[in-house]
């Protein structure tokens, strides 16, 4: 399957945090979306491998993308070789992306960032006809994504651009609250967390909406790029 969009996440729970109403609205506008989860976030500090499995199903359906799927790499510990580069290539020739979506490219989480730069370099790699790779004995075809957008997580970066994602919220959030062994609950008995506050559930809108008020819209996700945007004419933004 030949996806427009493919989103790449450290963990499950990355990509609908940082890009989840993109996503959502260029699903309803008619792109075909993937993600792709580099780990099971098999270290959070609340709950669990196969709870987050079955989170991120939920999550999908919510946010209404064609394929998902989990590399496995090792929660904390992935870096950026030539083991994992492969793997993120055969994803990228699986699906032949026009756009890549990635981690931020600084955050708090050591994950994000490795992830970051350990997918932007594969993006450039699997350009090159002459790394081979195979998916179920099938020889794949070398493909470079058009673009790179990295997405904004904890940290305030200033984006680059920003997206009117004004009416995708309400889904983003559902998405969001389907992981919910991570996030805040009064009654759970897990341990606290950074991002399990009401503080951060708080986040996720009021961020958005800051990130709105800028373009005189009422919601917006950011991203950064790593090379120019270029347009077609000065009238193509809103």
């Amino acid at each position: 399957m030949k996806l427009d969009i493919l989103a790449f996440g450290a963990h499950p729970d990355d990509i609908e945090l940082g890009c989840g109403a993109t996503i959502a609205k260029e699903v309803d506008l008619g792109k075909k979306v993937g993600i792709v989860d580099l780990t099971r976030g098999e270290l959070g500090t609340r709950g669990s491998a196969e709870i987050r499995d079955a989170e991120a199903a939920a999550a999908a359906k919510i946010l209404g993308i064609h394929a998902r799927e989990n590399l496995e790499f090792r929660d904390g510990f992935f870096v950026n070789d030539e083991k994992h580069q492969i793997e993120i290539i055969k994803m990228i020739r699986k699906y032949q992306p026009e756009i890549v979506l990635c981690n931020a490219v600084d955050d708090r989480h050591i994950d994000h960032p490795k992830g970051s730069k350990l997918v932007s370099d594969a993006c450039f790699l699997s350009g090159l006809r002459r790394i081979e790779t195979q998916i179920d004995g099938i020889n794949q075809q070398a493909w470079r994504p058009k673009l790179v957008y990295h997405y904004i997580q904890w940290k305030n970066i200033e984006p680059d651009f920003v997206v009117d994602v004004t009416g995708y919220m309400d889904t983003k959030v559902k998405a969001v609250m389907a992981y919910s062994s991570q996030f805040y609950d009064p009654n759970s008995k897990e341990p606290v967390s950074p991002i399990a506050s009401k503080n951060f559930l708080d986040s996720i809108t009021y961020r958005a909406q800051d990130l709105g008020r800028l373009i005189f819209k009422d919601y917006a996700e950011g991203f950064t790029v790593e090379r120019y945007v270029a347009i077609n004419s000065l009238d193509n933004l809103i």
